[in-house]
């Protein structure tokens, strides 16, 4: 594409003496390989109508180009240009993702549940797409370190703690061995509803947890791990984050670097928030520390309450600052439901107040609510959450359901999938049903997509026919003397070629949804190639079988930077 755009803008110089930036897009393959607009975008300055332009173009391209086969001129100006076979093959051959953060050090900050309660819904949504951003960004030379933050103090800690005395019979630590290990995460769960229950309805019960809320604080301040309280913190926090990490096995995402608890930040950000308050950037009110955003069109919003505990605001303050410490990051991208947007937006303008290149190195992702078809609506504090276990085992009822043979590998493809291939900020609707389905766009169908490929090859490799080497590498994709690209070949290739462009964009605008939707034209563009091209036995056999390689290596490639297997059989 960037010699077609020099050689366009070249032209342009030539024949009109301007100097312009040539921009191609790729439209419909009935319409060319390539378009361009560049005879609107002068039309003014050469004081002629576009068309005019635009046929003047065409006719010096067609004389100097051996990359163009044919240039038509369409609409009110647009140029459509095919690409002679070489060109398209040469495209395919030369594409290459941009090293755009080579050397940069990134941090992904993703998933982000909180001990003490299930991961829910819209934990696993972020989990899912975070794995996948730090998979692009890595694959754009950067240094990628994950991270995964979540709150072992607060008041919702709190609140279970409250309700694990209760069912415990007070600080008896014994009885916590009563548990089983695969009953712990739920009854952790159980036991924050309870207490949050109480802590909204019965005043007595908010007294005690507000109390109980302070020894947490201060099992920390003391690093206390021997009075039975502490045992009791330490064992219930433990199961926690055994959960965690067994859930993120049973997920396939890639393993996390660190695990940041607010315990380990909520000092740095209640001094650092002491500290501004004498220099302004704070303010107290009515016995809390707050930050007044209304100058800067926001609002305001509390850093240390009244009872002199850092709020989630003022632990945010210390995460960003321990980020940069031990750090030193280039950029810093963190994940959140977008319920979080006004609240991060104030916290990150009161530390571009004393901090401001850690703000500008920053980057806030929001995406929207979680649920399954048929309006489920989360809310753990009234124990009516839609939780990660709840949507894998929604999944795996409907692979048990479905007409089709649905393996337990592709449940997990069909849930990244269906979390992944919309755009990040709206909310999503998961239909397990839909996910798991062998039809349509769906990971399930993708992955029969490739192993579709890989059994052809397979068949190939069964034909005992020594004298057809198999060609592996994409640039050994070459036709035979005397051969031509025909139509769904010439289709299938130009969509081939687009994939460094896709895996481009979707780095730059940290969009996954668009290899989703690549991925997903690229499998049906490859049946009509199948359709319509004889593979085993043609006369174009060894090309037509390195074309399917090339398809399945980067139908294999595109599934794997979504998580996703790309089985050879299914």
């Amino acid at each position: 594409m960037n010699q077609i755009a020099s050689l366009i803008s070249l032209s342009v110089k030539d024949l009109f003496e301007i100097e312009t930036q040539v921009e191609l897009t790729r439209p419909d393959p009935n319409f060319g390989d390539l378009t361009s607009n560049v005879a609107l975008k002068i039309a003014k300055q050469v004081s002629k109508p576009p068309r005019d332009v635009a046929s003047v173009l065409a006719d010096a391209l067609s004389n100097k180009s051996e990359l163009v086969s044919k240039i038509e001129v369409a609409g009110p100006g647009f140029l459509n240009l095919w690409l002679t076979d070489s060109a398209l093959l040469d495209n395919l051959k030369e594409q290459q993702v941009e090293q755009i953060n080579s050397c940069k050090k990134i941090l992904v900050e993703y998933s982000d549940p909180n001990p003490f309660k299930p991961l829910h819904a819209g934990h696993l949504y972020t989990t899912l797409v975070g794995d996948t951003i730090a998979r692009l960004i890595e694959r754009s030379g950067a240094e990628v370190i994950r991270l995964n933050y979540g709150g072992d103090v607060g008041l919702h800690v709190g609140k279970a703690m409250w309700a694990i005395l209760k069912q415990i019979d007070g600080e008896n630590v014994d009885d916590l061995a009563k548990i089983q290990p695969e009953q712990r995460a739920q009854w952790l769960g159980e036991r924050y509803v309870e207490g949050s229950s109480a802590y909204e309805d019965n005043q007595q019960a908010k007294a005690e947890i507000i109390s109980i809320n302070k020894r947490v604080y201060k099992v920390h301040n003391e690093d206390d791990k021997t009075s039975a309280f502490a045992k009791i913190y330490w064992e219930c926090r433990a199961w926690s984050y055994d959960y965690l990490r067994q859930l993120y096995a049973e997920l396939e995402v890639e393993e996390f670097d660190r695990f940041i608890p607010e315990s380990e930040v909520f000092r740095v950000g209640l001094d650092t928030v002491l500290s501004q308050l004498k220099k302004g950037v704070y303010q107290e009110s009515e016995g809390a520390i707050v930050y007044r955003g209304e100058e800067k069109d926001l609002h305001t919003r509390v850093f240390i309450n009244s009872e002199g505990l850092p709020t989630y605001e003022a632990k945010e303050v210390g995460l960003l600052l321990l980020k940069w410490r031990d750090y030193q990051f280039d950029q810093s991208i963190m994940i959140t439901a977008n319920e979080q947007v006004q609240y991060m937006q104030v916290v990150l303008a009161s530390v571009a107040e004393f901090e401001p290149m850690i703000v500008e190195r920053t980057k806030h992702i929001a995406h929207g609510m979680v649920k399954l078809s048929g309006g489920v609506k989360m809310s753990s504090r009234k124990g009516s959450v839609v939780t990660a276990k709840d949507i894998i085992s929604s999944a795996s009822e409907a692979a048990k359901n479905s007409s089709n043979d649905v393996s337990q590998n592709s449940v997990l493809a069909a849930i990244k999938y269906a979390f992944t291939k919309n755009k990040i900020g709206g909310d999503v609707v998961y239909s397990p049903e839909e996910s798991v389905a062998l039809e349509g766009n769906s990971g399930p169908y993708l992955q029969y997509a490739h192993a579709r490929a890989a059994s052809i090859i397979a068949k190939r490799a069964k034909t005992g026919n020594d004298n057809l080497v198999e060609q592996k590498s994409v640039h050994e994709l070459a036709l035979g003397e005397d051969q031509q690209l025909d139509n769904s070949e010439r289709r299938l290739v130009a969509k081939l070629g687009e994939y460094s462009e896709v895996i481009n964009t979707a780095i730059a605008e940290l969009s996954p949804h668009l290899i989703n939707s690549y991925i997903y034209e690229l499998a049906q563009e490859f049946n009509r190639f199948y359709e319509n091209s004889r593979v085993i036995g043609s006369d174009k056999q060894h090309f037509r079988l390195a074309l399917v390689a090339v398809y399945a290596d980067t139908l294999k490639d595109g599934l794997s930077l979504l998580g996703i297997d790309a089985p050879n059989e299914m």
